[in-house]
């Protein structure tokens, strides 16, 4: 079996004695690329004395060796999440069943080269060739497409399928049996100060960041934390949290040592959260506070600086809010595995009713569109993937509005790879800007609107953005996706659910043009919780009369 990870053989040095290099066929473009760069002219053939860099079929012995990883890809508005080994080869062989029948695999003529030397020819009609740069529109165009592609030409128009659920987008990626994977060989007859990069996939240089949408731990929710435990609501997504390198949490309630006992049934949206809470946010790894949230200045001064001093003695850094408007604008700075990260964000509906941060008083960040353009711009210079996020207007409908589109289109058209929509109970729909990703709205993480009125069902379905940077470029989205139960948890889907969930979305996204079949929708149980009052030690509550002015 062909190793996961051959560890190259070290460079031999000595005088450059190679009077021409020869680059075969199957050699993807970086890497012929890479190898061009050391200033050898292009030799007809594999001569003698020239450098030859081929793909390694079979693997030799103590050869210098580059892993080359590939992805299957799809346009993005593709509803299947991936294929199996056997699929994937009967697609090659010419097979009629599956998710692509009927369609040819796409990829440029070095990845058919290199495919065609470690599979075999394919079979008639099964595979078409195109220039790397035709590849994608070309699969948009013929939906629904596939193709392979080498792992750094990934850009986020693609989705990535996984293999015998192996995705090399995922952090427990791991090449041993996983089919896309070519080795590369470096041969020379005499010794050379010149070798091939080990990879084009460096986990070292891999990062996820995982976006949500609102967390309100009151009223039901914060109910059932009460009754099933605090950790409770991030049972079922905690690992996708955990797995990621950055996590995001949108926590639109401040925690409040004044807070009183939940009520499921509160119909003043005035909320505070037990400060015992916040385990639940730490538990699920939460790397980033999100504070633009329209209900972060509920209970006043006190509660909001409470609330920094919470997330600051956790080491929880937090953006879009703050003790003051210059705390609340900036933007938040990361590192991870050499790649730069900015998020950066705002609340627009500063109408009064929800008071935003000013030079004296703290709250969350007031929209300045000048001032977020402007530090996007610069972000994306100094070589940052900005992220921008918005509490913005909510609406309990998939579409976006032309004004929402108009303010998120500007970010993105700044420099921002992301712009994410916070504020959403409804999720809504999806769109590119050019290479920028916009998601209007993702829903609800922790809260507890479980669909009441029968035309909003729906509110109960939950995207999570899981976009992945690698070597300082934002390079793919996977949409993870969930279902609140109980007022409180979030649990992945079903397959059907899934597939029925991401159809609906990719149509009301204007990608496909057909509608999905009708499906099955779960139902909430909406029993009223008429539990008894928690107070006195039970839970540790004071009045719920707020002790300081919203």
């Amino acid at each position: 079996m062909i190793p996961s990870s051959p560890s190259p053989a070290a460079a031999t040095t000595g005088p450059l004695v190679a009077s021409s290099v020869w680059i075969g066929p199957s050699v993807p473009a970086l890497l012929r690329e890479h190898t061009l760069a050391g200033g050898w002219p292009l030799a007809p053939d594999a001569s003698s004395d020239s450098l030859q860099v081929d793909i390694a079929q079979p693997l030799p012995g103590a050869l210098n060796l580059s892993t080359w990883i590939y992805a299957l890809v799809a346009p993005f508005p593709t509803v299947t999440d991936g294929v199996s080994a056997r699929e994937l080869r009967d697609g090659w062989s010419g097979a009629t069943t599956g998710a692509f029948a009927g369609r040819p695999l796409l990829m440029d003529e070095s990845t058919l080269a290199a495919f065609t030397l470690l599979w075999g020819p394919p079979g008639p009609g099964s595979v078409r060739t195109l220039p790397a740069d035709q590849l994608q529109e070309q699969a948009w165009a013929d939906m629904p497409a596939w193709a392979i592609v080498p792992f750094e030409q990934l850009s986020p128009r693609w989705k990535v399928l996984s293999i015998d659920g192996a995705s090399p987008i995922h952090k427990d990626f791991n090449a041993a049996n996983y089919p896309l994977v070519a080795y590369f060989r470096l041969h020379t007859a005499a010794p050379l100060d010149f070798s091939l990069p080990q990879t084009n996939r460096d986990p070292e240089k891999l990062t996820t960041v995982l976006l949500t949408g609102v967390t309100a731990l009151v009223r039901a929710t914060a109910y059932t934390m009460e009754v099933k435990g605090v950790l409770y609501p991030g049972r079922d997504i905690r690992a996708w949290m955990l797995e990621a390198d950055i996590a995001h949490v949108s926590n639109e309630i401040p925690f409040y040592s004044g807070c009183g006992p939940p009520n499921p049934s509160q119909s003043k949206l005035v909320f505070c959260s037990s400060p015992r809470y916040i385990d639940l946010l730490t538990d699920i790894g939460t790397d980033v506070v999100e504070l633009t949230g329209n209900h972060f200045g509920d209970y006043g001064t006190a509660a909001m600086l409470e609330t920094l001093a919470m997330y600051n003695e956790r080491g929880i850094p937090y953006y879009g809010g703050g003790a003051d408007r210059a705390d609340a604008q900036k933007p938040l700075l990361l590192e991870d595995h050499g790649n730069k990260i900015a998020f950066i964000g705002c609340n627009p509906p500063d109408t009064g009713k929800f008071p935003t941060a000013t030079d004296t008083r703290p709250g969350a960040a007031p929209c300045d569109f000048d001032y977020m353009t402007a530090q996007i711009r610069a972000l994306h210079d100094q070589g940052y993937v900005v992220i921008t996020t918005f509490q913005y207007f909510e609406y309990y409908s998939p579409e976006a509005r032309p004004w929402q589109q108009d303010d998120f289109r500007l970010m993105a058209d700044a420099g921002a790879s992301i712009v994410s929509g916070s504020q959403a109970h409804y999720a809504q729909v999806m769109e590119f800007d050019g290479d920028s990703f916009i998601h209007y709205g993702l829903g609800n993480l922790f809260f507890d609107q479980m669909g009441d009125v029968p035309l909003i069902n729906g509110i109960r379905r939950e995207f999570h953005d899981r976009h992945v940077i690698y070597d300082g470029k934002y390079v793919s989205t996977e949409l993870l996706t969930s279902m609140l139960e109980d007022y409180s948890r979030p649990r992945p889907m079903t397959p059907e659910e899934r597939a029925s969930f991401l159809a609906e979305y990719f149509v009301e996204s204007g990608w496909l043009e057909y509608k999905p079949a009708p499906t099955a929708e779960p139902t909430a149980t909406l029993t009223p919780l008429s539990l008894p009052p928690l107070v006195g030690s039970a839970g540790g509550f004071l009045p719920e009369t707020p002790t300081a002015t919203p």
